[in-house]
């Protein structure tokens, strides 16, 4: 049997079966009052970019309505801004230095134990559906399909227990299908779950449904008020960083326009080689029918930017790229919200709401053009700052909103918690049931740490450690430099002036590296263990090349 012709039966079975499906009613007490846990994360989403927290880009509603039904955290952060270390913190419950997990190409620590283990050990169900980024066989999940890497929009492969399977269609709506089967089918009803549903959306290279593409295409948004920052007010780190959306976004693989059209273009420089042919690869995974949905978009966007490019200047070339990416990124961001809102009607449908905690969140923020910039990597806010939203009824009063310190390290403890399961004292972070159950006299942590690693590599986002509180934050830049920045959030949100040397700070820069000392001590972070790190980064740099 072909691997295509295989792909349309798992398609259709993954259909009839979701149209068939018995739905049984439940009550908490069927779960003998252990809690059901659903963890929704997205890769790269936002906070931006989610209407109950800012509703200037776009509309999420399903997403807005775990808000409603539940709590907001408007200070919630990630230890470290990039992908495979932040879920490998989120599943420890510690910090990137102890897991092992620092950067995109260290191993993860498979000695280490992962909550779903922990669960899975009491009798609690476990699921994962989605992109987990590092490993091929989750620890403590019953079952899976899980993107291999960062996984494909269009037409995704998964690993499952039983081998590899392609499965036709786009991503979000898929591994929202598999998760509503389990759901539905496959699950034991008389025992708990924890289910991770797991997006790949809105990652680069930010490919929509043709449906969504063209709804997207002609939308127009508002521009950043730091779009053209020149860093004039920061040290090197920003200077040099590669991620601005004039320089650094690519014309073919991130924009959509054809190679064709820009190689024969004597004002635009050639394409690299390796995203040009993975651009091309996207196109080769489709289908003769999604390939001729695709087209007519593509082709209209290279036409536009055949035409007007050689003419324009640099910010208008700026503000056509912004467009573009907001115009694929946001229509990205409105498929996870459709498929959200399928889950929450389906727990409402089956009698699991009641008993359900949900959580959404992403694996870090993101920049949509903030400072010029696209990615994350950074300590500056739009990408260290993380949404957090979490419905639980009857346990979290309605529509709250907190705006205490509290980060991805802490999602461990906090579910352990909720389902009455010992947590185990290695676990870094805290438990957020006291800002659930409304009791934030009990909460008592005021500054949260935050490091990063993955340099000299993509992107070129230095090295860097420090220390948040509610109105500051404090950065030491190491490796091939050594500077500081501060920055009062109060009076500069958009963290536009760096006042570290600012005399009127000093006293404020000389508490906060006491702080951010004690810190490290607490979480056993080091300039021994920097070293270390660095000089195993180099070593797999070495090998790669």
């Amino acid at each position: 049997m072909s691997s295509h012709l295989k792909s349309i039966i798992t398609t259709l079975i993954f259909l009839i079966v979701l149209s068939c499906g018995n739905k049984k009613q439940e009550t908490p007490s069927t779960l003998d009052e252990k809690p059901n846990i659903i963890f929704i994360m997205s890769d790269d989403h936002a906070y931006q970019a989610i209407s109950a927290y800012e509703n200037h880009l776009i509309q999420t509603p399903n997403i807005d309505r775990i808000a409603k039904e539940g709590i907001l955290f408007s200070n919630a952060s990630v230890t470290n801004s990039i992908c495979a270390p932040s879920r490998a913190t989120i599943l420890t419950g510690k910090h990137t230095h102890i897991n092992g997990k620092v950067d995109n190409l260290m191993p993860f620590d498979t000695t280490q134990v992962t909550f779903p283990q922990l669960f899975q050990k009491v009798g609690y169900q476990t699921a994962m559906f989605g992109k987990l980024h590092f490993g091929n066989n989750p620890k403590g999940v019953d079952d899976f399909m899980i993107l291999p890497g960062q996984g494909h929009y269009i037409n995704p492969d998964f690993i499952t227990q039983n081998g590899d399977t392609t499965i036709t269609g786009f991503a979000t709506d898929i591994i929202t299908d598999l998760t509503l089967n389990w759901l539905d089918q496959k699950r034991n009803p008389d025992k708990p779950f924890l289910l991770m549903y797991l997006h790949k959306a809105p990652h680069r290279p930010w490919w929509p449904t043709p449906e969504k593409f063209k709804e997207f295409r002609g939308k127009e948004f508002p521009l950043p008020n730091s779009l053209f920052d020149d860093y004039a007010n920061r040290g090197s780190a920003a200077k040099t960083a590669e991620m601005n959306l004039l320089t650094h976004m690519k014309y073919s693989y991130d924009t959509k326009v054809w190679p064709e059209t820009i190689a024969k273009m004597d004002q635009v420089l050639p394409e690299v080689p390796d995203l040009v042919n993975a651009f091309n690869n996207i196109i080769g995974r489709m289908t003769t029918e999604q390939r001729a949905q695709y087209k007519p978009l593509i082709d209209s966007i290279s036409k536009d930017f055949e035409e007007n490019w050689p003419t324009m200047t640099d910010e208008e070339k700026m503000i056509w790229k912004y467009q573009r990416y907001m115009q694929d990124y946001l229509a990205c961001i409105s498929s996870v919200d459709d498929n959200v809102g399928r889950v929450l009607d389906y727990l409402d449908s089956s009698g699991l709401t009641e008993n359900t905690l949900v959580v959404y969140t992403s694996d870090q923020g993101f920049y949509l053009g903030e400072h010029g910039w696209f990615d994350k990597r950074f300590i500056y806010e739009e990408s260290f700052r993380t949404p957090l939203l979490i419905r639980w009824p009857n346990a979290i009063e309605p529509g709250i909103t907190n705006d205490e310190m509290v980060q991805n390290l802490d999602f461990a403890q906090t579910f352990l918690e909720a389902a009455q399961i010992e947590v185990p004292e290695d676990m870094q972070g805290e438990s957020l049931m006291p800002l659930l159950n409304s009791e934030s006299d009990e909460w008592t942590r005021d500054a949260v740490y935050y490091h990063y690693y993955e340099y000299p590599a993509e992107h070129a986002v230095k090295r860097h450690y420090g220390i948040a509180t509610k109105d500051y934050k404090l950065t030491h830049f190491y490796y091939d430099v050594d500077e500081w920045e501060l920055y009062d959030r109060s009076k500069d949100p958009e963290e536009m002036f760096n006042v570290y040397h600012d005399t009127a700070y000093a006293e404020i820069v000389v508490g906060l590296k006491k702080k951010l000392e004690k810190l490290r001590v607490h979480y056993g972070d080091s300039d021994e263990l920097n070293q270390h790190y660095i000089d195993l980064h180099n070593e797999r740099m070495a090998q790669r090349h």
